[in-house]
């Protein structure tokens, strides 16, 4: 029988956090602010791995009162450099790191269970949450050893397997994604059932992630989006100066997402004067794009940043109007969601995770077509945004206030928080919903 949380206290939760870094970007950020943000609504002890353990201390976690360190390295550092290998190019390949991972993270998991287990069987703890990994694709083998202890256990948000979109095969290619044309297989191995069925909530970061879990399980399926913002990391305002138009790309530069097609777009516009592009971060494409760009004559309107600080990002950021962002596959897109909260507009292909954060008057949702459709599309974006920007300020401050009244880790932790007490109830009626 599950155990009922009907005090008025705070649940105690057992966070499940493999991947959680504040240092770090991307998944290990987001497992690193779900997990600590839950503490506004829960008693929270985050059990990570642990190459995370500096970190945490670093950012004034104890070990044993705030959080568990796990070392699997035995396991996970050979598999890690296996994958390394077999990814062929830094950055690629990722769907090949996923598989690796779901191989060497059960292991974690028993290591878990080997320290929490016996307080898991004495409820110790309210529930179990697997925050991190948000891959579909990686059973846990805790989850039917909770169910059977009677403690309820959370699975997600879980992300991730967007399909390349037709007409980018020679960019898939590109990326080393040759496991991803069989990434449907995972569906049929061993523990994923298990999984969906032993658990007692399933958190889905995006619709197609949702899509994708068993029409059996739905009764338990809540979407909530993966990515929020932190205020005091973004705690700033975009106040760029008149003028030309003022844009910004931030992210990996690889092809998927897509900085090559924004070089193209933009070179017109470029050229004459009538906007500045800033290009973050770094990347195979890094030096064919600046090769590209002498090649084009717009050297003079383009700066190449390579990698910065999140606040170095948030400065460069707040010089512009626009985060014009091209990517073609884009399970979360977290740097959207940083962009709008300082009332930089984005400019996103309306596909995944970007089309399910953007909503008409907060930003600019172009199709997901082929290469020179995109191309077409955001060079006719542009081109009018430059001739009259008349628009911009009243979507900078609808995005700001979309992002901070929905979209900011205390935020997600309410939601959360609202998933707990559905479970504590019994899970009457349909689970709760987050439009």
């Amino acid at each position: 029988m599950i155990a009922q949380m009907t005090s008025p206290r705070k649940p105690r939760v057992l966070a499940i956090a493999e991947a959680a870094n504040p240092e770090w970007v991307s998944v290990p950020l987001v497992g690193w602010s779900l997990a600590t943000a839950l503490r506004e609504v829960a008693e929270v002890h985050i059990v990570t791995q642990v190459r995370n353990r500096d970190a945490f201390i670093r950012a004034g976690q104890v070990e044993g009162r705030d959080f568990t360190a796990i070392d699997s390295e035995a396991f996970a550092r050979p598999l890690w450099k296996l994958a390394e290998v077999l990814r062929m190019g830094e950055g690629k390949g990722w769907t090949m790191v996923q598989a690796v991972n779901a191989l060497s993270y059960p292991y974690f998991e028993q290591l878990v269970w080997k320290a929490f287990g016996p307080g898991i069987r004495n409820h110790a703890w309210d529930l179990v949450h697997r925050i991190t990994p948000l891959s579909p694709t990686v059973a846990s083998p805790l989850a039917g050893r909770c169910a059977r202890a009677g403690v309820p256990f959370v699975l997600g948000p879980l992300n991730g397997g967007v399909p390349w979109p037709k007409g980018f095969d020679a960019e898939r290619r590109r990326e080393r994604e040759w496991l991803s044309y069989l990434r449907g297989a995972y569906k049929a191995m061993p523990g994923r059932g298990a999984t969906l069925r032993s658990a007692s909530a399933i958190l889905a970061g995006s619709q197609h992630t949702a899509s994708e879990i068993p029409a059996r399980y739905r009764d338990k399926l809540i979407y909530l989006p993966e990515n929020g913002i932190d205020p005091t990391r973004f705690n700033k305002r975009a106040a760029p100066e008149p003028g030309a138009l003022r844009a910004a790309f931030v992210g990996r530069m690889v092809p998927y997402k897509g900085p090559d097609m924004l070089l193209e777009a933009a070179a017109p516009l470029l050229r004459d004067g009538r906007m500045t592009l800033e290009m973050v971060g770094d990347g195979p494409l890094r030096a064919s794009l600046e090769a590209r760009a002498a090649a084009l004559g717009v050297t003079q309107a383009v700066t190449f940043h390579g990698w910065l600080d999140h606040h170095e990002v948030q400065d460069v950021l707040c010089r512009c109007h626009l985060l014009p962002f091209p990517s073609i596959r884009e399970f979360g897109g977290g740097v959207v969601l940083e962009a709008m909260a300082l009332g930089v507009v984005p400019m996103i292909v309306d596909y995944a995770g970007p089309g399910e954060l953007v909503t008409e008057g907060t930003g600019f949702k172009l199709p997901c077509s082929d290469r020179p459709g995109i191309i077409s599309a955001f060079a006719a974006a542009l081109e009018a945004l430059a001739a009259d920007p008349a628009p911009l300020p009243a979507m900078a401050q609808a995005a700001r206030e979309r992002v901070h009244a929905r979209f900011t880790w205390a935020q997600k932790a309410a939601q959360v928080a609202q998933v707990y007490e559905w479970i504590a109830q019994g899970r009457p009626g349909k689970p709760p919903a987050f439009p």
